[in-house]
């Protein structure tokens, strides 16, 4: 399989190491409010760095200890060595005790920041992203930014502590000869820069990549039945296998790198150490041999804690990029709520002032110059074609998008000038592709801002849309957990619970959606009496398909091509014998009916 081209998305995080080091400072900032802790875990470290040295000074001390029989008491090196290693112990229990902590609490903290913007977040921004790779980002990205932020950090500041203890100790014991060691530090420099470039990219794919294994994944579960209704099988299976192998050619990339990198620097670094013998044997005079094997010890002692440094590059790479994905994502501008309007109930009076818009795809308008005026408590019936601009409508009422121009006025005051909490609070849905969560049947009535009413009410807005009788042979009632998206409940069932969720609300404005196009003829006929009680003395708009069902409206607008057609009574508009006539006469004829369902816009 080919590697494929490179998407927008590793474009946009192709950065400069300016650009990276701005991104882990940023990472590196939610440390503020763990300072205290945080400088517990740098103590702890520094503790544990300082036993290192003093291990090398120990064997120089340990060598002339020997030589010479008289120098102590036989049990002092015996005391010494457990003092440094039990002083080294608890300076690496306390460093990573604490800077676990601040990792798992800086992670948690940025998890909830990006889950509560996630719910700011304008409805354009989800229509432009698909779900599985806006899941991936709240999942995988975020795990990837808990490693940078636990073990990479600690080996850092460990490592890095102890990798600088060890040099001012060997310089301490010997500054000629160290400054030789030194001379590979700029060969060592730009490996790991080019590695930390090349890591960068590829941790960037490999985000991608997991975005799309989430997103092929989760429209396989959703949409099971219709994979095997149509033998999607194979196709889902093919699918799936390329993105998990594109996924797997990324990550084989990093460990190819990753695994290059380590070898590389142990080779430099041992070149620098067998030069160091050479020329402290055949150039040098030897002194002490406890301060000679010392000194040597100690930098071998550093062979370790640089090697665990050239890893941790491909482990902070990885968690840049991951933070960059959810920087990009916090940085995203949350939907505009600047109305301060506020009152506890509106009438209902809804005017549509010369609206149009657009969803932003090639600058074509799907509302274009709607007037409309609906008095309180009017029951307004939306039909036409699919794609005719219904649910768009609609869904403006509630902010959701904002117009490309005009405006719509909830009684005498624009939307705008509304605080989208409060504008939210006076508007009930119920729409075709009911939403559910895995809680249970009073939890999913009661959801939300609902949360928390008295049983009792619950019950009667269930006795209202004629759910009560299903809900009790649920083998817990209104206890019973309904499952993901309410799996466990018919599409009657599930419809039925929405329009109790809608009634318990009593907004003074209903918006049905398609509300009975899930239901059967018998169950259509208990929800429309429970539908007409709920739009007593309610502004209610209705998008339907089925003619039948809004017969009865005070107004029936017919839409095509995102105008309004014509307007009017039932009678009216059949006896104007227009779009409407039309429509009727194809939906009651005895011929099949052509598709005009309204499922999308």
């Amino acid at each position: 399989m080919s590697e494929p081209a490179p998407t927008p998305l590793t474009d946009e995080v192709r950065q400069t190491d300016a650009a990276s080091l701005k991104v882990y400072l940023r990472l590196l900032g939610y440390l503020k409010p763990y300072w205290g802790i945080f400088s517990l875990s740098i103590l702890g470290f520094v503790i544990y760095s300082a036993a290192q040295p003093a291990m090398a000074q120990f064997m120089e001390y340990l060598l002339d200890f020997i030589n010479e029989r008289d120098a102590g008491p036989a049990y002092m090196p015996s005391l010494i060595i457990m003092g440094i290693v039990l002083v080294r112990s608890l300076g690496a229990f306390v460093g990573n005790y604490f800077i676990s902590r601040v990792s798992f609490g800086v992670v948690h903290t940025l998890r909830l920041q990006l889950f509560n913007h996630m719910t700011t977040l304008p409805g354009d921004y989800f229509d432009s992203h698909s779900s599985g790779h806006l899941m991936s980002v709240i999942t995988y990205n975020v795990n990837g930014v808990t490693t940078a932020a636990s073990d990479a950090l600690k080996t850092l500041v460990r490592e890095g502590a102890t990798v600088l203890a060890l040099l001012v100790y060997l310089l301490y014991k010997d500054w000629m000869l160290t400054l030789l060691l030194l001379l590979v530090t700029p060969l060592i420099a730009v490996l790991v820069g080019y590695v930390g470039k090349r890591l960068r990219r590829l941790s960037a794919q490999v985000q991608h990549s997991m975005g799309d294994i989430t997103q092929v994944s989760s429209e396989m579960i959703n949409g099971y039945r219709v994979m095997r209704s149509f033998g999607g099988e194979g196709y889902e299976r093919r699918r799936f296998a390329e993105a998990s192998w594109r996924n797997y050619l990324q990550n084989m990339k990093i460990v190819l790198t990753a695994s290059l990198n380590t070898p590389i620097l142990q080779m430099l670094v041992a070149v620098a150490m067998g030069l160091l013998l050479w020329v402290a044997l055949s150039i040098m005079e030897i002194e002490s041999p406890g301060a000679f094997v010392a000194y040597f010890i100690a930098a071998g002692m550093i062979l370790k804690p640089m090697r665990q440094l050239s890893e941790v590059v491909p482990t902070i790479q990885k968690g840049v990029a991951a933070a960059d994905s959810i920087f990009q994502l916090l940085d995203e501008p949350p939907e505009r709520d600047t109305g301060e309007y506020r009152v506890e109930r509106v009438k209902g009076a809804v005017r549509f002032e010369q609206l149009s818009f657009g969803y932003g795809r090639d600058d074509q308008l799907a509302l274009k110059d709607i007037s409309l005026d609906v008095k309180p408590g009017e029951v307004v019936a939306l039909v036409g074609r699919s794609g005719s601009g219904k649910t768009t409508l609609v869904s403006l009422l509630g902010r959701f998008y904002d117009p490309t121009s005009g405006q719509i006025c909830l009684d005498g005051v624009p939307l705008s000038d509304y605080a989208l909490d409060n504008l939210r609070q006076q508007i009930a849905l119920v729409n075709q592709n009911v939403i559910l969560f895995n809680d249970t049947v009073a939890g999913n009535i009661a959801y939300g801002a609902l949360a928390g009413t008295d049983f009792e009410a619950i019950r009667r807005a269930a006795d209202a849309a004629n759910a009560t009788e299903f809900i009790e042979q649920l083998p817990n009632g209104f206890d019973t957990m309904i499952g993901e998206s309410g799996t466990r409940l018919s599409g009657g069932q599930r419809q039925r619970l929405a329009i109790a969720r809608a009634i318990l609300k009593d907004a003074p404005i209903l918006i049905l959606d398609e509300a009975t196009s899930a239901l059967d003829t018998e169950s259509e006929r208990y929800i429309q009496s429970a539908l007409e009680y709920v739009m007593r003395g309610r502004t209610t708009f209705v998008v339907a398909h089925r003619l039948s069902t809004v017969e009865s409206a005070d107004r029936i607008v017919v839409m095509g091509e995102g105008r309004i057609l014509e307007q009017g009574s039932h009678q009216e508009l059949l006896a104007a014998g227009g779009q409407y006539a039309r429509l009727h006469a194809l939906q009651f004829r005895d011929e099949p009916t052509p598709d005009v369902d309204d499922s999308g816009a």
